[in-house]
């Protein structure tokens, strides 16, 4: 992954960003988990929790990947990096996935529309932020910039 960018200035920008969207998810998570007490793992019932249909299966992977999300944008660092570019793709597949099985019985997590449509969102959000929030040395970033510089192609003047 040559072409990721070492050190980006806007790195903090992301960082936050992430966080919020972990943040966002662990409240979900939480909400979620009160409001689905007592349900089946896997009810497919009509429980809205902060705008996104959700059941008590759909709550538990919330807090947990919320958390994980969190965690990632507090230590910061390559971790962050290398987790917000899993989650982001976790978010678009899962969102391509419950999009799919919406309307059979399959949709265990009892996705409706509103949730893939943000899944996109968030997924799309966090690989950004993981795109641009690899962090290295200054030899890393001379590197990369001489790799960028050297990879272009050559231009060649006339001979005198």
């Amino acid at each position: 992954m040559a072409h990721i960018p070492v050190n980006h200035p806007m790195r903090p920008l992301y960082r936050t960003l992430s966080g919020l969207i972990g943040l966002y998810i662990l409240v979900f998570g939480i909400i979620g988990l009160i409001q689905t007490a007592g349900d089946p793992l896997f009810d497919r019932g009509d429980v809205w929790v902060l705008g996104l249909r959700t059941n008590l299966a759909f709550a538990i992977l919330s807090v947990v990947y919320g958390a994980v999300l969190l965690a990632a944008a507090v230590i910061g660092g390559n971790v962050e990096h290398m987790v917000n570019l899993g989650a982001g793709l976790v978010f678009i597949l899962v969102g391509l996935t419950m999009m799919t099985l919406m309307e059979t019985d399959a949709n265990i997590l009892n996705f409706s529309m509103v949730n893939s449509i943000v899944s996109f969102i968030f997924g799309l959000l966090v690989l950004t932020a993981g795109l641009y929030d690899k962090v290295g040395s200054s030899e890393d970033v001379e590197a990369e910039e001489a790799y960028r510089r050297n990879a272009a192609p050559a231009t060649t003047s006339p001979a005198e």
